[in-house]
């Protein structure tokens, strides 16, 4: 008999794809789901327990009830409930209050390292969605200027300073000028307040070369890019191999009509 596994669904869309992957591979998952709206995922769940706030105790000891042995999860959740005590279980009061940084990389490295230390297998996106893994070169869309081109070497710069520190996972770029930087806010927010600032730019998205790949890759979709178009930018640049484009043949789609230049750098090497 397979291992039951429980997917943590967040906002968005990788939660269904994640979900309907595993169904069709035969292992439906358990969802918990602490999305606003439950949506189409519930298709593909072998049954979906509504967190209604983030409750790990709650959510672990349901989960051993299950026999659940591995874990993935995938989805935005706002990491400003970090500064919400008040809205969170008991265990995970005290498992914020055992950490010294709350950034990313620590605070979803840590939840990963409890999961384990509680008995789960943590699981990998790339086991379960490899296909949908940015490659390196031309992805979709019109082939970059060669301003963009410098546009795209001088973000993947500014990102391998930035990104070790666990923000500027996405940072925007117009003549080799920093336009802004992703923090707590995330992609979406970052897009169209880089087009308050400026009219034209190149959005660089990367992944920390230590990060766990079993959380928090860069994902992008459709509605990246015409956040992109609303906020007037032109070119986008993935970290090659690990960076997800979610619905690729519309997202193939949305680049041609808005005439934006989707690249993939491998290894963060120049384009």
């Amino acid at each position: 008999m397979e291992d039951k596994i429980a997917l943590i669904a967040g906002d968005g869309n990788l939660p269904v794809v994640i979900a309907s992957r595993l169904t069709d591979m035969g292992t439906p998952p358990v969802v918990y789901s602490v999305r606003e709206k439950v949506g189409d995922i519930s298709k593909f769940a072998l049954e979906v327990v509504n967190i209604i706030k983030p409750d790990i105790g709650y959510a672990i000891k349901d989960m051993k009830s299950r026999g659940v042995k591995k874990i993935i999860m995938a989805g935005l959740v706002s990491k400003t409930l970090a500064f919400k005590p008040s809205l969170l279980d008991l265990t995970t009061q005290r498992f914020l209050a055992s950490l010294v940084f709350r950034d990313d990389h620590s605070l979803l490295g840590a939840l990963v390292d409890f999961l384990e230390k509680s008995g789960f297998e943590v699981m990998s996106y790339r086991d379960i969605i490899p296909d949908l893994l940015a490659g390196p070169g031309h992805i979709a869309g019109r082939r970059p200027t060669s301003d963009e081109r410098a546009d795209i070497d001088y973000g993947f710069s500014i990102c391998r300073a930035l990104v070790p520190l666990s923000f500027g996972q996405t940072v925007v770029v117009n003549k080799r000028s920093v336009v802004a930087v992703e923090a707590m806010e995330g992609t979406d927010a970052t897009l169209l307040r880089a087009g308050s600032l400026c009219v034209g730019g190149t959005v660089v998205k990367m992944m920390r070369l230590d990060q766990d790949e079993r959380y928090d890759i860069p994902t992008v979709g459709p509605n990246t890019l015409r956040n992109m178009a609303q906020a007037k930018l032109s070119c986008l640049a993935l970290h090659a191999g690990w960076t997800l484009i979610m619905d690729p043949e519309e997202f193939r789609a949305v680049a041609e009509k808005e005439k934006i230049a989707v690249v993939g750098v491998e290894q963060c090497r120049s384009f």
